[in-house]
């Protein structure tokens, strides 16, 4: 079993950057595909960006794509989401989620897909 924690949320204005971390301990972070989503007040939790256990294949949501980056660095057992050029509409509790696969190159934007969930961490943008 993996346990994921999500750092790096905050109060910051439209225009500005964050960058979220998502720790992995219990086990090697490297055989997951991870994915973050997040959930707004009183909406549902949406997908927001997947990685490859590989690294190599990135998607986005049409909504954050040109302005959010993911990254992994396995060595660390850690995901990135580099947030820039942040929107009120941005502002949500966000969850990075992992999904064991044998597929290198492969990611996944379902939230049923993934195994194990980190307990978010608050993203609030003021305009």
């Amino acid at each position: 079993q993996v346990q994921l924690v999500e750092s790096g949320g905050g109060l910051v204005q439209a225009g500005d950057s964050l960058r979220l971390s998502c720790a992995a301990s219990g086990r090697s972070f490297s055989p997951y595909a991870v994915g973050w989503f997040r959930q707004a007040p009183e909406k549902e939790r949406e997908f927001v960006s997947t990685i490859s256990r590989s690294g190599t294949g990135t998607y986005y949501a049409d909504s954050v794509k040109g302005r959010f980056t993911i990254s992994r660095d396995n060595a660390k057992n850690t995901v990135y989401l580099q947030m820039n050029s942040l929107y009120p509409e941005d502002t949500a509790v966000y969850y990075c989620a992992a999904k064991h696969t044998y597929f290198s190159s492969n990611y996944y934007s379902n939230e049923k897909e993934y195994d194990y969930w980190g307990q978010g961490t608050q993203v609030t943008v003021s305009s």
